[in-house]
């Protein structure tokens, strides 16, 4: 099997879903339960860097996980981002787009909706410094965030159980 970078950074174990030209992985800091990124296999920054095949099988991908994401953590709807380009919040200089299963009762910004841009944004510019910690660390159980900081990056374990359980999900793909 082919290892998954996403950008620089092996993300193989975190993959629960792949197709012939995207995957998705889990969140290394979820905002809901079940929030995961779907990224096509070829490493280009921005969306207008993908081909017409590649952007439709993306879209593809999209919908698959997020079908399936919405019936494992039983969400009565999707938020699904991209932030396309570093003025944008993109942290990581590779596509990708988050989808977050939203629920009318027990979200945390069922009341206050668009709350969850900006906390994505603030998680979106943190994930490449945590990305980058983590493998610096060997992908120790504890890494260090800011004290403040409520969401704490999960182990590598802790991810890799996610995304064996949602693996089981999904058929096999080509």
């Amino acid at each position: 099997m082919t290892p998954l970078l996403f950008s620089t950074f092996e993300v193989t174990t975190q993959a629960f879903y792949r197709s012939t030209l995207s995957y998705a992985i889990v969140n290394l800091k979820p905002i809901v339960p079940g929030h995961v990124l779907v990224i096509p296999n070829r490493r280009v920054p921005r969306l207008f860097d993908l081909d017409d095949q590649e952007l439709a099988n993306l879209m593809g991908s999209i919908k698959r996980v997020g079908d399936v994401i919405q019936k494992v953590y039983g969400a009565d709807a999707l938020t699904i981002a991209c932030q396309d380009g570093k003025a944008a919040g993109q942290s990581v200089p590779h596509v990708h787009f988050h989808l977050l299963p939203r629920k009318f009762q027990g979200d945390p910004f069922a009341d206050k909706n668009d709350e969850i841009y900006p906390i994505l944004e603030k998680n979106e510019g943190s994930l490449s410094s945590e990305l980058q910690k983590q493998a610096t660390a060997a992908f120790s159980n504890h890494l260090k965030v800011d004290a403040d900081e409520d969401r704490k990056p999960r182990s590598l374990q802790e991810m890799e159980e996610e995304a064996n359980h949602l693996k089981t999900f999904f058929e096999e793909t080509p």
